[in-house]
């Protein structure tokens, strides 16, 4: 084990916990950041990894450091910040970005930390927690091609898929241009439902007939699932993550002066949600939120 990398780990949470646990399972030490949502952290302490207290003493004993939070708001201050990352950072360390971000932030972030000696790559993740568990991810990265070559054999601890999508930065952009599409199709399906539902459409039927056709999508297959079936691990992404990542992705379209009209529409739908009170809740309950603002009960 001497002669591999020792990794760390900030944000063990519903997708940090499955990446720390396979990073595990291939024989790397790890180093978790103290949280105080203490089932991840303890689950991966009881499989042989140990806890920092900061970022910056994650960094201290990290030849790599795995970034799996929030959003930019918070990588900034884990890297940046007080104690953070870029304080207790030795040359040549690799901070690898797992979160969804803004990608103009990314690209500052990254230009701090190559300017202090280290490096910076944003490998964002697709797939669900299950996926994470079974280390399994889909990931698309941004930055070095040398240095993610170099830390390949990480990655593939916990991701079967690897897709280059340019220099830092652009890994961000793929995953919001894919979250848009797949969040966007989420407000549709939530939507359509929610008529169907109020027009006495049996949904089993809709589930039958828009499965045997070309308008079938995960997106659709995963809103039906938990709505019939009652299986919500198949979509457990929160409607306040939606919206900041539907956020992102409006934003960075502005930035380069792209359109952006269906992607606002669904994010006004994410806000909406959130005003409503479904903020913490996944984003199959769009469904309940339409069936609201149109006076429909879906168990009807």
């Amino acid at each position: 084990m001497s002669d591999k990398q020792r990794i760390g780990l900030i944000g063990a949470g519903l997708m940090g916990h499955g990446i720390g646990k396979n990073i595990l399972l291939h024989g790397y030490s790890l180093t978790v950041l103290a949280h105080n949502n203490r089932k991840p952290i303890d689950s991966l302490l009881e499989k042989g990894a140990t806890e920092a207290d900061s970022p910056k003493a994650i960094a201290e004993a990290s030849d790599i450091v795995i970034l799996c939070v929030t959003g930019s708001p918070q990588i900034e201050a884990v890297v940046l910040g007080e104690n953070g990352l870029l304080s207790g950072m030795k040359p040549g360390m690799v901070i690898v970005d797992c979160s969804t971000a803004e990608p103009s932030s990314t690209i500052e972030v990254a230009k701090k930390v190559h300017e202090a000696g280290g490096r910076y790559v944003d490998t964002p993740m697709v797939r669900t927690p299950v996926e994470a568990e079974a280390g399994k991810l889909a990931l698309m990265t941004g930055g070095d091609k040398t240095t993610l070559e170099e830390i390949r054999p990480v990655l593939n601890c916990f991701a079967d898929t690897l897709v280059y999508a340019g220099d830092v930065g652009a890994g961000h952009k793929l995953k919001l241009i894919n979250n848009s599409i797949g969040l966007a199709t989420a407000a549709v399906c939530a939507e359509v439902i929610s008529a169907g539902i109020k027009g006495g459409v049996d949904m089993q039927g809709l589930r039958d007939i828009v499965v045997a056709g070309g308008s079938n999508s995960v997106m659709f297959e995963r809103m039906m699932t938990v709505l019939l079936d009652g299986d919500e691990s198949v979509f457990q992404f929160a409607i306040e993550n939606a919206q900041k990542d539907l956020r992102y992705y409006t934003t960075m379209t502005q930035q380069q002066n792209s359109t952006s009209f269906m992607a606002e529409s669904a994010h006004q739908t994410y806000v909406m949600a959130s005003n409503l009170g479904y903020a913490g809740e996944f984003v199959p309950k769009l469904v309940d939120v339409m069936g609201r603002i149109n006076d429909v009960d879906k168990k009807d």
